[in-house]
């Protein structure tokens, strides 16, 4: 009984965390005035709405969910490969190049982003790649990381022996992958690309210096308006967007990932009876 107290204190007290920085936001969201000491708003109303659709909130907002979506499906593409390589080559004696291609993918991480971003940008600027793609790949490369090793995760939590079955009742490789493997990661990858999704979505070093500020997306917008004085209604819709969204999607993958479980522990009790 105490430890589900225990549990539950700490959900709560994981909730509030969150919870607290949210609150302001969502509060100047809906103040078309509130000056100091005042605890609340004198004046609610909608003029931070109409303030974010002049500045473009609804562009903004869909270039951040195409780059995002853009960069999640490469990452996760990507790190599907890595990652069961990575996975297969763990569990092997002698692979000398691990450690090579551990720091090779761990260095966008470890390295600040800013001097990445510039040292890369050069390269692309030289080769004439579009501003378009060339920030596309370097979210991309900022991303792999985090796939690669929650994918490898995954693929070392399940049995390979189940493909080899596969492969031996008459099943192609890639039947034996996309019918066994890749159902069985379904939640892991779903993390992935929750996380290959944030590396898109809140950039914004990589879009600025890239773009020049000219490819305009939502966290580009925020700073933006950050930079003036007197836009707090307009901050905090811009705020409460770019938090509510990915919140939704957490929420909407907590979700489907429990179905998922669900629906896989109900298969294997049915087949054990």
């Amino acid at each position: 009984m105490s430890g589900r107290w225990g549990v539950g204190l700490a959900a709560a007290l994981l909730m509030l965390w969150f919870a607290v920085p949210v609150v302001p936001i969502l509060v100047w969201s809906f103040a078309d005035q509130w000056r100091f000491p005042a605890v609340l708003p004198q004046q609610w109303g909608l003029r931070g709405w109409a303030l974010a659709a002049d500045e473009g909130l609804v562009p903004a907002l869909m270039r951040s969910l195409g780059l995002g979506g853009v960069v999640a499906v490469l990452a996760v593409a990507l790190g599907l490969g890595t990652g069961r390589t990575l996975a297969r080559r763990s569990s092997a004696p002698g692979s000398r190049w691990r450690f090579l291609l551990a720091v090779l993918l761990l260095a966008p991480v470890a390295l600040p982003p800013f001097a990445l971003a510039m040292g890369l940008d050069v390269l692309l600027l030289r080769w004439r790649v579009p501003d378009a793609v060339a920030l596309v790949v370097l979210l991309t490369v900022f991303a792999l990381p985090y796939t690669t090793y929650t994918l490898r995760a995954g693929f070392l939590s399940l049995d390979a022996e189940l493909e080899d079955q596969a492969r031996m009742l008459g099943a192609s490789r890639s039947t034996a992958f996309l019918r066994v493997t890749l159902p069985a990661l379904a939640p892991t990858v779903m993390v992935a690309t929750f996380l290959a999704f944030l590396i898109g979505w809140s950039d914004y070093i990589v879009t600025a210096v890239v773009t020049g500020g000219q490819f305009t997306t939502l966290p580009v917008l925020i700073g933006s308006a950050a930079s003036r004085i007197g836009n707090e209604p307009l901050l905090g819709v811009l705020s409460l967007v770019s938090v509510g969204v990915p919140l939704t999607l957490l929420l909407l993958s907590g979700s489907i990932m429990r179905r998922t479980v669900t629906r896989s522990t109900a298969k294997g009790g049915s087949h054990a009876v």
